[in-house]
This record gives structure tokens, sequence and C-alpha cells, in this order.
């Protein structure tokens, strides 16, 4: 499939700003499952606009306006190919335990993705410490089972958290936003040492071709979980609709948790009195493709 993705982020200052300073990481990624055809980011007031690519491979883009201005706004505008990479059958087929002890074998590969991070810590709840994950398992129905198991026991309910809002609650509560079940999926792999990143993207809310229901998530940035396979790769898994992540989710960073993916961050000399606005659109061009490793 073919998107293109547009990301805006509107400041209104009431009153002028100084200067500011923003760091970005809205710049799609190209890897297996999709390839970015064209890409730009404008600037409102102009400035020059710098690049690097950060630990994780991610594209960060960041830039300072330093002179007085009442409003800035940011646009990400991509042309994104999409496709369907499908891990071969006998890797999804693999035991749990026969997994864990090749995660063991090289562990330097994936040590960050393995470990707590400031929004995922590990063994704080006894539903955590939960062993969903039996050695005799296949590794990838138990990976499946457990994103139907958040999808089925947890509501998605905006407004009733934010980036602060602990696992532990959203445990007790049972009701978050992606970024909540994606830091809880994230906090029972690492606890049961499957190596596992946190996804920050977009996703198509309705496929013009079916009838099926929408997804969530769509109208904002989304977040979902990629799961480290024996062999070296990713396995894409979204809880938030019970989901594998496929042709309809478009990359844009990966990390350990939000912290190291936030599609905007930054800073400005002035008043506390400010207006946020954000607009995300994804629009198919082309019709379906698909690629199989």
């Amino acid at each position: 499939m073919r998107f293109r993705v547009s990301h805006t982020t509107q400041y209104q200052y009431l009153q002028p700003a100084s200067e500011s300073f923003a760091e970005l990481r809205v710049w799609p990624q190209s890897n297996d499952s999709q390839k970015v055809l064209e890409r730009k980011l404008i600037v409102e007031p102009d400035t020059v606009i710098d690049h690097y690519e950060d630990y994780f491979g991610n594209n960060v883009e960041f830039f300072s306006i330093p002179y007085r201005h009442n409003a800035l706004t940011v646009t990400s505008v991509a042309e994104v190919e999409t496709c369907v990479v499908t891990p071969p059958s006998y890797v999804l087929e693999t035991p749990v335990g026969e997994a864990r002890q090749i995660f063991n074998s090289t562990p330097y590969q994936h040590f960050e993705f393995l470990q707590p991070s400031g929004l995922v810590p590990l063994n704080q709840h006894k539903l955590i410490r939960k062993r969903f994950f039996r050695q005799a398992e296949e590794l990838g129905s138990a990976l499946l089972s457990l994103n139907t198991w958040i999808y089925q026991n947890f509501e998605y309910q905006s407004g009733v958290t934010d980036i602060t809002t602990p696992i532990s609650q959203i445990v007790k509560e049972r009701c978050g936003v992606c970024q909540d079940f994606a830091h809880l999926m994230l906090a029972i792999l690492r606890s049961n040492g499957i190596p596992a990143r946190y996804v920050s993207g977009y996703i198509e809310a309705y496929d013009p071709n079916l009838v099926d229901p929408e997804m969530v998530g769509a109208a904002a940035s989304h977040a979902w979980v990629e799961a480290y396979l024996p062999g070296g790769k990713w396995w894409g898994l979204d809880p938030t609709n019970n989901q594998v992540a496929g042709e309809r989710h478009v990359v844009v960073a990966v990390g350990r948790d939000y912290n190291d993916v936030a599609p905007m961050r930054g800073t400005y000399k002035g008043a506390n009195d400010q207006k946020l606005n954000v607009i995300v659109s994804l629009k198919r061009k082309e019709e379906r493709q698909a690629l199989k490793l």
C-alpha cells in the first residue's frame, strides 16, 4: 500500500516567545516492511533544520528560532509504501524455552530491550510477574495470546491517563490509551525474558475495500510493540486493535518506551500561555502490495 502521511503540530503563544528550540521524531523509517518514497518538513517561521540518527536508528530533526514569534507550526509530510512481512512459520513455532536460550546466548544484541526503563518498570505488580509464557508453548502463539488478552481486558478510553501514569494504575483501572497498552505489554514481555521495543507511528482507520471496524488510535500518533524473534527479526503486535502490525501501520520510531520516541520535544522563552493543536492524516494512494520473507 502507498500512503501519504501528514503530521502537523501547531503552537499559538498568547504572548510572543523570544526564542524556541525543538527536536522531532516524525520522519518515518525505511525498513523491511516499508519504504519512504518522499519526505519533507516545513517549519513556520522559516529556519534551518538539522538532522541526525539516534542510538535506536531513528531519524531526528532539530531546529531553533532565535527571534520573537507568536506561533510555531511544524508539518511533516511523507509518502510511504508498505507491505506485508510475515515471519517464517518455523520461527513462530519455536518453543518459548528454546527462544529464551537463544536470547540468552546473545544478550548484547538486545540488552536494552530486556531491561526496565523509565516508563516500563519490571516485576512491580503480580499481573506483570505472572508467567504468561510457558516453556513448551510456541512463541508465536504465546505472543498472539498476550496481544488478545490485553485487548479483551483493557478498555480504550482517552483522557484518563497521560504519559506519567504508571503501569500499576493502568492495571488497577483497566483502561487507558495505546501508549499505556504498549507499555503494559512491554513490561510483561521483558519480565518473561522476551526482548521487546516500543513503536510509534500511524495506522489507517478504515480499509476502503472492506467493511471492517475502525482501527483505534488513527486520529493521532499510534503506539504498538515489536517483539524480538529468534533469527533477529522484529514482529509488530498492536494490542490496542488485537492485530499483528501490518501494511496499514506506518513505523516512525522505535525505542525502550515513549520517552525515546516522542514526536516533538522542545522549549521556548516566554510566558506560560500557549495553545497546542495536533493534526494527523494518513491517506491511501495505491492498491495493496505484499511481500513475504
